[in-house]
């Protein structure tokens, strides 16, 4: 029987750290959950499973041990362990993403989603430019209420746009830079841009909020978020087609056909239908109340509200929502995920590494220390093939060697360090789900992507750091 390193390799980390004996000001607790939490993560990256399963029998394995007390300075308890490994499924943040889910199935079955790309396809097509706006423009109308960008780009905006380059004779095997590859570039690194201007464009966003909240005790809201991360995304967002163009030009500089082509498929798709328009109206209204209705209802409970709605207007049926695997899957996984995360402060791991980490970095100026870690944070993604496996594994740690510095604005800190999450996605081709997709597609070259990935991705984390983050630091939240 041939053994199977994916699924020995995590098990293995997990025993030789949790015989490792327990660094000084830590009790023992609480060095073999950390060395359980390394040993899930371990799973998260090379998948040997299903990364909610591994949540699953992490999260189950450390309530069997009675790893997580209910405080850090308490004894655990079969209650507390009980509790806590619960305690991610009640948590608004992971309902708010299963909601959104809904929206983006919602969008895909109306039509809707598909009509707004055609329609700007066929306004901005007529130059391979502005194509590419007409590309960017279709994933910003989605992205506010779609979280998930794999399915707002992978499964709505590259069925429709992959049928263009064959249209100028280019195709993988032939003429792949004629079109084909400034379209497939400039629409993931987009999806990564708007990944970070809206908070519910990325499900990783959601799960950062609620890891730190449970960490340093912060909330950050809809606005906000938009607000302090606005002038340089809309700069990138406005400048990346063009940077696309210029940088990794198309030979095509006009696409006449692309326009006719989208009306014809407009054609097919007849009027806009009277679900397509309920969906809009349902959009917009939770849109609003998530900017405007804070002090009167929680995100979780609008986006629930507006799901009822669906449901009642039949845009979706309880069948859909009950029949939604990908939902339902990372509802298990992300619950499962901020139960480990949070179980990392209950058992004083993170008070302890935060401690030490502070020590060393002391003689430094605050600001150098923030875009340091900043940095740390965007960069170390080469190592990861999932958003949510480094949100989980390092945020926390992160955040907690910040509070750990002295003079540290940490809302400020908070809201750059949980930015990078959508940037960071166009590093690599497998750094985030739409990468994958386009990387597949095989217009962009391996040597192209992994160059391009580190241009665009220097590009990204330098007008963050650069733009928002002396932007922020006048705002003072």
């Amino acid at each position: 029987m041939k053994l199977d390193w994916k699924a020995v390799l995590p098990l293995a980390i997990g025993v030789i750290l949790w015989f490792v004996p327990t660094p000084q000001g830590l009790q023992p607790y609480a060095w073999q959950y950390f060395a359980l939490f390394v040993a899930v993560i371990a799973a998260l990256v090379i998948e040997p499973i299903p990364a909610a399963a591994a949540g699953l029998m992490g999260v189950t394995l450390a309530a069997a041990l009675n790893l997580v007390p209910a405080t850090a300075d308490k004894a655990p308890t079969t209650a507390d362990a009980v509790r806590w490994a619960l305690s991610g499924f009640s948590n608004g943040t992971v309902w708010l993403i299963f909601v959104a889910f809904m929206f983006a199935m919602g969008y895909e079955k109306t039509g809707l989603g598909k009509r707004i790309a055609l329609l700007l396809i066929k306004t901005l097509g007529k130059s391979t430019l502005g194509l590419g706006y007409a590309v960017a423009l279709a994933d910003l109308a989605l992205a506010p209420f779609t979280p998930s960008n794999t399915a707002r780009s992978g499964g709505v905006i590259f069925p429709i746009i992959k049928n263009i380059p064959p249209l100028y004779g280019s195709t993988p095997e032939s003429g792949a830079r004629k079109i084909g590859g400034y379209l497939m570039w400039t629409a993931l690194a987009t999806t990564c841009i708007t990944s970070t201007m809206f908070l519910t464009a990325l499900a990783p966003n959601l799960l950062a909020l609620s890891l730190l909240e449970k960490t340093t005790k912060l909330t950050i809201g809809w606005t906000e978020w938009f607000v302090h991360l606005a002038p340089a995304c809309i700069l990138l967002f406005l400048a990346t087609p063009f940077l696309v163009y210029v940088i990794y030009p198309p030979e095509i500089k006009r696409s006449e056909d692309a326009p006719k082509w989208a009306g014809e498929e407009l054609a097919k798709m007849g009027s806009i239908t009277a679900k397509e328009l309920t969906m809009a109206g349902l959009a917009v209204f939770a849109l609003l109340l998530w900017i405007f209705g804070g002090k009167l209802f929680d995100a979780t409970i609008v986006a629930l509200m507006a799901l009822s709605l669906m449901i009642l207007t039949k845009v979706v049926t309880w069948d859909d929502i009950t029949s939604h695997k990908t939902a339902w899957n990372v509802l298990c996984w992300f619950g499962t995920l901020v139960a480990l995360a949070d179980g990392l402060g209950k058992v004083g791991f993170l008070k302890w590494f935060a401690a030490l980490a502070a020590g060393a970095m002391s003689g430094f100026s605050v600001n150098a220390l923030m875009v340091a870690l900043v940095l740390l944070f965007f960069f170390i993604h080469y190592m990861f093939a999932s958003l949510t496996a480094h949100t989980t594994a390092l945020l926390p740690v992160i955040l907690a060697t910040a509070m750990g510095i002295p003079g540290i604005p940490m809302k400020t800190f908070s809201i750059l360090i949980c930015a990078t999450l959508g940037l960071m996605g166009i590093l690599t081709p497998y750094a985030t789900g739409p990468s994958p997709v386009y990387y597949g597609c095989g217009y962009i070259t391996r040597k192209e992507f992994w160059t391009l990935g580190f241009v665009f991705g220097v590009i990204f984390i330098a007008a963050l750091v650069g733009i928002d983050f002396p932007y922020m630091l006048m705002l003072k939240p």
